[in-house]
């Protein structure tokens, strides 16, 4: 069985395959591809809108307990290539 997550956007559960992680490095957030990079992580759901709730909610900030503004324009460009 797969383990369940919650995305940071729209807070619903969701299993852990069907979400994207993302870590912060630095002050900036990153997608975290293969799932092994260190640190907190938070995950999001591969769509834009989930990506724009949490930004809007400022969730990120909040999920990976960094404190001061961040850096999300990698994570946007990302999921508007992807999505």
């Amino acid at each position: 069985m797969d383990s369940v997550r919650t995305c940071v956007g729209c807070r619903a559960r969701a299993p852990r395959a069907t979400l994207t992680r993302v870590v912060a490095v630095g002050l900036q957030v990153v997608v975290d591809e293969r799932g092994s990079m260190p640190g907190r992580g938070a995950w999001v759901h591969d769509t834009s809108e989930c990506v724009d709730a949490a930004i809007r909610r400022r969730a990120f900030g909040r999920a990976l307990r960094v404190s001061g503004s961040l850096d999300t324009q990698t994570l946007q460009n990302h999921f508007q290539r992807n999505g």
